[in-house]
């Protein structure tokens, strides 16, 4: 007897979670019943119209994120050819009953390609997971703690499917180091009556977590202590080589006689910890007493001191080779420069200006021009303005981590 025929139609139409297919301009090409009964959308209102449209940002929130991150996902697929898996959405949705209203939502989305004969991108796999109902369960609205729990209960789903184990398992190892490093990155507390801003962009691709970390932290008088550093390798060990060199460093300046001394301590400890060879960091202590920046770098790009002129100083006289690189122990330089009220110090890793086949040097201009085209800019927004300036759009290879202090 003949094998009977497959109505791939009626499988896509009963899958149990929600699926969606896209066009490589972003349109709904078909939904699944699932999708329209969880999104409360009819297909009339979802099938040939562009996705930004049926689900756009709350623009009564201005921190609300979830449709560029989707739309910057999307775009990876599509110039990549790969799968992506989205790090835990909150992506607000307009009540159908009761317009302008939003209801808040929690997604986890994993985007896929359908390739055509030719390799080319012809559709987009768009699959979505609702974990609204947990995260409200556990009364967790904007708990760190219980996001992160939501996200990788999502991730453990994900790795139960059958299709694609080998892929699956290497998404789940970069979520897993996400949320490790997130866990082990200080949030941003009180500085004084400064203002400061941090951000961590993670590398697109499965295995691509880096070791990048920041660290802030309060001084005897009217001084902090600003570092950041950067990990050799990427996966799992590098998020945990991080977390213990973050910490030594993060106690080492708060005893130490100035940056030089605190990098040597660290450079010492590093030696006695696998993976941590050839690590690079900054370490600055701002003291607004003297007003003046001391600052001492292994192996790390410069920071740079955007003076209220115009002028970009890269703090650049004083940097030694990474931690680890000499096999005895020798005094890491210091220097120290001033600034005037209103300035402001920037540090950052390398993911923000290196790029492939290009010198730093043309990298580190791109960062000054940037900064001096956004001039007097709170911390906050400088922040957002620099990772939209210096970033690729897609295909981010390397983590960035970014600290902002305005002085």
């Amino acid at each position: 007897m003949a094998e009977a025929g497959i109505d791939y139609s009626a499988v896509f139409q009963a899958l149990p979670g929600m699926i969606a297919l896209l066009t490589p301009e972003m349109t709904y090409a078909d939904v699944n019943e699932e999708f329209l009964r969880i999104s409360g959308r009819t297909r009339g209102l979802m099938v040939g119209r562009y996705l930004f449209d049926v689900f756009p940002d709350n623009p009564g929130d201005p921190a609300a994120s979830g449709a560029r991150n989707l739309r910057a996902s999307l775009q990876r697929v599509l110039a990549t050819g790969e799968r992506d898996a989205m790090a835990l959405q909150r992506y607000d949705v307009e009540s159908l009953e009761r317009p302008g209203e939003w209801e808040e939502r929690y997604w986890s989305t994993v985007n896929a390609p359908v390739l055509g004969p030719d390799g080319q991108v012809v559709l987009l796999v768009h699959r979505v997971e609702e974990v609204t109902e947990l995260i409200k369960a556990r009364g967790s609205r904007g708990s760190r703690t219980q996001v992160l729990e939501a996200e990788l209960y999502a991730r453990a789903r994900e790795l139960q499917e059958g299709n694609e184990r080998l892929r699956a398992a290497h998404a789940r190892e970069r979520e897993v180091a996400l949320a490790l490093q997130d866990a082990m990155l200080p949030a941003l507390g009180p500085i004084g009556h400064h203002r400061a801003a941090v951000r961590y962009q993670p590398a697109v691709g499965s295995l691509n977590v880096c070791g990048d970390w920041y660290d802030l932290v309060d001084l005897p008088g009217d001084r902090i202590g600003v570092a950041v550093g950067d990990v050799v390798g990427h996966g799992l060990q590098a998020a945990g080589v991080m977390g213990l060199l973050r910490s030594a460093l993060s106690a080492a300046s708060r005893v130490a006689e100035g940056p030089a001394q605190a990098l040597e301590v660290l450079g010492l400890y590093a030696r006695s910890v696998e993976g941590a060879e050839n690590t690079t960091a900054v370490e600055t202590c701002v003291d607004w007493d003297t007003h003046t920046i001391t600052y001492s770098s292994a192996g790390h790009p410069p920071p740079a001191l955007l003076h209220v002129d115009g002028t970009v100083e890269f703090l650049d006289q004083a940097t030694d080779p990474p931690l680890g690189a000499r096999p005895e122990h020798i005094a890491r330089p210091q220097a120290t420069t001033t600034f005037t009220e209103g300035d402001t110090l920037v540090l950052y890793t390398d993911g923000l200006i290196e790029r492939r086949h290009e010198d730093i040097d043309t990298g580190l201009g791109r960062l000054a021009d940037s900064l001096i085209h956004h001039r007097g800019t709170a911390p906050e927004a400088l922040a957002d303005a620099l990772l939209l300036d210096l970033l690729p759009t897609v295909g981010t290879t390397d983590d960035t981590a970014l600290v902002i202090v305005q002085l």
